[in-house]
């Protein structure tokens, strides 16, 4: 008699997208050390690519203002928001960029002002998987 069993459970995955190398490398591996899958890339063109690809399959991305590509910034959250619904979008930016385009945050989503501490990008990425989660739960 064999028994099945169980499959783990998917880590969940973060697209981190940021052109500079040590800011992506340091943020990937403290992100990995509390149990995530990540997936880096260094342009919006990069990124997009991995969501198209569909695997792994992500669920969030963090990504840079300024990194480069043909869709940057606020213009990357909007486009992942309407062609991945569920893909939640974090975008960190300089404080200065972040004031210049606080009439979108509420539209695009959280902003992080850089440089940040990497634990304030764990705990914006925890809070919105929870909240993704307990819109899913139904009601008893």
């Amino acid at each position: 008699m064999t028994s099945e069993q169980p499959r783990p459970e998917p880590r969940p995955c973060v697209l981190l997208l940021d052109a500079d190398v040590v800011v992506r490398h340091v943020l990937a591996e403290y992100l990995r050390a509390c149990g995530y899958q990540v997936v880096e890339a260094v342009s919006s063109d990069e990124a997009l690519a991995i969501l198209t690809h569909g695997e792994p399959r992500v669920d969030t991305l963090l990504a840079d203002v300024t990194a480069p590509g043909a869709t940057m910034g606020f213009a990357l959250a909007r486009h992942v928001r309407e062609f991945f619904p569920s893909v939640d979008v974090i975008l960190a930016g300089t404080p200065a960029r972040a004031v210049d385009e606080a009439a979108d945050l509420c539209e695009e989503g959280p902003t992080l002002a850089r440089p940040y501490d990497p634990q304030l990008a764990l705990n914006e990425i925890r809070r919105l998987m929870a909240a993704r989660q307990s819109a899913r739960l139904p009601e008893t």
